[in-house]
């Protein structure tokens, strides 16, 4: 056992133990081996890999990012290398790192999904797959599965049915009604965690030149201005199931986990911030000791116990 005073930066996820908190957010990461030259993976809870479909896809036009007012506006267009390639080319490479690897999968009709996590069933060295049910930055596909129970029901447990060997976990949209409800389908329907949330759609236009400032009309948006409004969803989530919560919006500091492990998540995902620092994420996670340490805590348990009795 850890000494009395000792902080403890691990964390579960269902079944799944990561040494600390800080896994890095899909398609803002590569696939995890692009950054190995720069990043310990080793250091960190996960990695979350691009999107990956059951075809190539070549993504959105350039420009493809765009800094807005404390944000940032995207539009990749899930670009990936197709599933066929990811388990050839990549996996293997991730493999080589001690650290949890999550398969972000996509699909632009259900029976993609589903084709999608069973050649995944058959690589070696993945801990967990994340649906992406949720992507705003696509003309077909991703959202079009969030919006409403029924088929946020439906595309769960599909994948459930061929995700025999490993934990699902449901990337879900903030652009609903009820995000509790919407997280109650995922439970109900097999999920084994859910993440909290994807960008939100937004715009950013040149009057100059009369076009968007990136090569699609729209695009999500993320970074620290949407913080708030997503530390609001996870608490919603948190009050409506039981799963684990992935945090993901505005992270930069060891603070910010904090705040995200109050509300209640089991862990949280780096975004936007490895756009403008590629170390960010080794970083936060480095920061995290001292940080639990200023607020008088050893563990985040600690934290979120503190956040309920004063906010129950």
């Amino acid at each position: 056992m850890s000494p009395p005073d000792r902080v403890d930066l691990a964390v579960q996820v269902g079944a799944m133990r990561l040494r600390n908190p800080v896994i890095t957010a899909s398609g803002t990461f590569g696939y995890g081996v692009e950054f190995a030259h720069l990043v310990d993976l080793n250091r960190l809870g996960g990695i979350v890999t691009k999107g990956i479909s059951k075809e190539p896809i070549e993504g959105a036009p350039a420009p493809r990012l765009f800094e807005t007012a404390s944000g940032l506006l995207n539009a990749v267009g899930l670009q990936n290398v197709g599933v066929e390639a990811f388990l050839r080319d990549k996996l293997p490479l991730l493999r080589k790192y001690n650290t949890h690897v999550i398969v972000n999968v996509f699909g632009y009709c259900l029976d993609e999904y589903v084709e999608v996590v069973r050649r995944l069933e058959e690589g070696e060295g993945i801990s967990a797959y994340e649906l992406n049910i949720s992507c705003p930055n696509v003309k077909r596909g991703g959202m079009q599965f969030g919006n409403d129970t029924s088929s946020v029901q439906e595309v769960v447990r599909a994948a459930r049915g061929v995700a025999g060997r490993r934990p699902l976990w449901v990337k879900l949209t903030p652009l609903v009604t009820d995000v509790g409800e919407i997280a109650k389908a995922a439970e109900s329907s097999g999920a084994d965690a859910v993440t909290v949330a994807n960008t939100y759609p937004a715009m950013a236009v040149d009057v100059r030149t009369g076009k968007s400032c990136i090569g699609n009309a729209t695009g999500g948006l993320s970074g620290p201005a949407i913080k708030p409004i997503t530390l609001r969803l996870v608490w919603e989530v948190r009050k409506a199931v039981k799963l684990p919560i992935l945090g993901l919006g505005g992270i930069g500091t060891a603070q910010d986990v904090l705040e995200y492990m109050a509300v209640g998540a089991s862990a949280v995902q780096v975004g936007t911030a490895s756009f403008s620092d590629p170390r960010a994420s080794e970083r936060i996670a480095g920061g995290l000791e001292r940080a639990l340490k200023e607020a008088k805590a050893l563990t985040f348990s600690e934290i979120r116990e503190k956040f309920l009795v004063e906010n129950s």
